[in-house]
């Protein structure tokens, strides 16, 4: 087993080394890009630099942001969820009928957050084990999710009145509320799981080739179904939170959301064919996807043409994608 886990160490590393003043460049771009993007807006647009937008903007992309830490690891493996959106709204209306039922903020967000973990490794041993398409698997997620949210909640939101619960969402330390600690504290987590732990090096290898990482010894099977269960239950506990500043679990919550997460992780740098993804690039990528909704918002664009511009994001980040998978086999 000790040279099956050396083989498999040497997977990364050897990926690495083929691409890694690619993925340099496509880093140093986004912070280009990034940097230019938000020179020019607070130029060019009132109030975008002030103090209480930055927090505002922070606040905005809080919940993409912890998402996108697992979707990271669900792309560099190969696979997607699409599910999130329906687990962010179903996790925020159990956690209200459970806190309203029983008096305890604590029940609820344990509720929430176990059935997001069902959730995902439903998702992950469906995948895995069934070798049902990923895309199939949580398209059919993301539907049955929803629609339980609608039946539980008899399709109303479900308001909470607890000062506990609601201190989650409005809570702040340092003058910085408490969903962007969150988020960090996500950020530096998975960060250093994908860079300095057996599995993310797992991952990143079953990404690049799947047969190769089981023949190195790699439990496959098992660990796409664990990246899909911590997938459900930080998913679950975005959801938790978005229903803490809202004061309400809304069982049509979180619609579109699947889409905002993935392309901010594919602006990121991480690959839709696996095997290659950085926190930084997800920082980064989160950070252009809130800038570009926040100036939209500070410019009064009307959301048919936000939705647009949202879309020709994802394109965009799916075709630059491609080119470096094409220049990686040149």
């Amino acid at each position: 087993m000790e040279v099956g886990e050396k083989l498999a160490e040497t997977l990364v590393p050897q990926r690495n080394d083929k691409q890694r003043w690619l993925q340099q460049l496509t880093e140093y771009s986004l912070i280009v890009i990034f940097v230019l993007m938000f020179v020019t807006t607070s130029i060019f647009v009132d109030h975008f630099f002030s103090i209480e937008n930055m927090l505002g903007l922070a606040l905005s992309v809080s919940q993409i942001g912890m998402v996108a830490c697992t979707m990271m690891f669900c792309l560099a493996s190969r696979d997607f969820d699409l599910s999130v959106g329906s687990t962010v709204a179903f996790a925020g209306v159990l956690c209200a009928m459970v806190l309203n039922a029983t008096g305890s903020t604590m029940l609820g967000i344990v509720a929430a957050v176990f059935a997001g973990a069902v959730i995902g490794w439903l998702n992950g041993a469906v995948i895995a084990y069934l070798r049902i398409n990923a895309l199939i698997t949580t398209l059919a997620t993301m539907e049955i999710v929803r629609g339980l949210g609608f039946i539980v909640s008899n399709g109303q939101a479900v308001g909470v009145s607890s000062d506990t619960f609601i201190a989650l969402g409005g809570l702040s330390l340092f003058g910085v509320s408490l969903p962007i600690w969150v988020t960090l504290l996500c950020f530096i987590v998975f960060g250093v799981m994908l860079n300095n732990t057996v599995y993310g090096r797992n991952t990143l290898a079953i990404g690049g080739n799947p047969e190769a990482s089981r023949l190195a010894g790699i439990n496959v099977e098992r660990t796409r179904v664990y990246i899909f269960l911590v997938q459900g239950a930080v998913t679950a506990l975005a959801g938790v939170i978005l229903a803490s500043r809202i004061t309400s679990g809304q069982p049509n919550a979180a619609q579109g959301f699947e889409l905002n997460v993935i392309s901010a992780c594919v602006l990121g740098g991480v690959s839709l064919l696996g095997g290659r993804a950085t926190i930084s690039g997800v920082v980064i990528g989160v950070l252009i996807m809130g800038t570009v909704e926040n100036v939209m918002n500070l410019l009064n664009i009307d959301a048919f043409y936000q939705y647009l511009v949202r879309g020709a994001i994802l394109l965009a980040a799916v075709l630059l994608d491609q080119l470096k998978n094409r220049g990686s086999r040149d």
